[in-house]
C-alpha cells in the first residue's frame, strides 16, 4: 500500500528571506506537501474522523510558518516537517516550498524534502 494524501499549492504569506528589507514585510510561500496515509479506513466508512484532517494539517502549516519566519526556505522546511510528522503521526512525507519571484527570470525558487521512510508495503 502507498496510500496518500495531497496538499498542493498552499499560500502562506509569512516574513521569509535574509535580506534586511525582506523582514519588515511579509511574502508569499506556496506549499506542496504528500503525506503517506492508510486511506483504506476512511475509505470504507466514509467518516471523516478516520481520515487525516487535511483542513487541520493546512492551518498548521500556516500558523507553524508564520510564527518560525524562516531566513531559509530550507529551515522552514525541516521544522514544518518535523512539525507535522510529530502533530499528526504522519510517518512518511514529501514537502515543496516556493518562494515566488525571488528571482527575477524564474518563476520561483524552493527547496523539496522527504523525511521518513515509505516502503512498498505501506509506511513505517
Amino acid at each position: 500500500m502507498a496510500d496518500s494524501v495531497l496538499i498542493e499549492g498552499l499560500v502562506v504569506e509569512t516574513v521569509v528571506g535574509v535580506y534586511d528589507w525582506e523582514r519588515e514585510v511579509t511574502q508569499n510561500l506556496v506549499v506542496d506537501l504528500e503525506m503517506a496515509w492508510d486511506n483504506t479506513v476512511p475509505g470504507r466508512s466514509d467518516d471523516v474522523a478516520d481520515a487525516l484532517d487535511y483542513a487541520a494539517v493546512s492551518a498548521r502549516v500556516e500558523s507553524c510558518l508564520q510564527t518560525l519566519r524562516p531566513k531559509l526556505l530550507e529551515h522552514g522546511a525541516e521544522v514544518l516537517a518535523r512539525t507535522l510528522r510529530e502533530e499528526f503521526g504522519i510517518k512518511w512525507l514529501r514537502l515543496a516550498i516556493r518562494k515566488p519571484g525571488a528571482v527575477p527570470a524564474a518563476q520561483a525558487v524552493g527547496v523539496r524534502i522527504e523525511r521518513g521512510e515509505k516502503t512498498e508495503t505501506g509506511v513505517r
